[in-house]
Formats: C-alpha cells, structure tokens, sequence
C-alpha cells in the first residue's frame, strides 16, 4: 500500500482526492494548512514516521500564492528521503493567470515536480496518474511494492 500525502487547502476537493485513491488502494492522508504541511515534512518527529511514497500538491494557498512551488522546492533540496518524492502538482494557475503553464515547465529549479495536471482535475484521471506514477517508482527501485 502506497502512503500518498494530498496537500491543497481546498478541503471538499482533498477529501474526495482521498477518498478515490483509498478506492485505489492507498493509504491517503490530507494536509490543508501549507505550513503544517512543510513541518510534517521536513521536521519529522522521528525516523519511524513514514515518508509519503507520492505528495500530491496545490500550488497556490491562502498564506502563499506559490507556496506550492515552494514546498516542492524545499523536498528536491532537502538532504533526507523527500528529496527524491514524486511530486504530483494540481494547478489552476492557467485559468487565473495567463501564464501558459505546461508540462515543458518541468525543470529542476523552477519546476522541480514530476508531473502536473490542471484544476479542475478529473479525479478518475488524478488516480492513473497516480497509479502511473507509483508503478515508475517502483521499477525504478527494482520491482518493490511501496
């Protein structure tokens, strides 16, 4: 069972997020609050916490318009196991702003993510993503279950 960790302050939308990879077999857990979820992430309390296998990550916050940016940013330069996470990012940034955001944004200092899809998700389109994602972690770790 994978541990994927869902980070957007939009609670109906975290909540039916992880309510469909629960159908899918994850272990999904929410963090609403960008700042709590930075804590749990880079101060974990011990080393028998778990890591999440995939974070699944809004990029804009009440508190912080990029926050999300940020956040990822903080797991690729982080010297402990977050560094090499998959992150899932969600963004609505191309319907607010004309900024023409895409996957050729992906880039390891300005877009440090794995993929990205666009709000408003489909979340049957959000769960293979996810199953499409976790099944190229584990063959790049050699076949192992997560």
């Amino acid at each position: 069972m994978s541990y994927v960790l869902v980070v957007d302050d939009d609670e109906d939308f975290a909540t039916a997020t992880a309510t469909v990879l629960r159908g899918e077999g994850h272990d999904a857990r929410i963090e609403l609050d960008l700042s709590a979820a930075i804590r749990s992430m880079t101060e974990r309390r011990s080393m028998t916490e778990r890591v999440p296998d995939l974070v699944v990550l809004d990029v804009m916050f009440p508190e912080d318009s990029t926050g999300g940016f940020e956040l990822a940013r903080k797991m690729r330069r982080s010297e402990s196991a977050l560094k090499d996470v998959p992150i899932l990012m969600l963004t609505a940034v191309n319907t607010r702003f004309p900024l023409g955001f895409s996957s050729k944004d992906i880039d390891e200092d300005w877009l440090p993510v794995t993929d990205f899809l666009e709000k408003p998700v489909d979340l049957d389109v959000l769960a293979a993503r996810v199953a499409s994602i976790l099944a190229n972690r584990r063959s790049a770790r050699g076949g192992a279950r997560e």
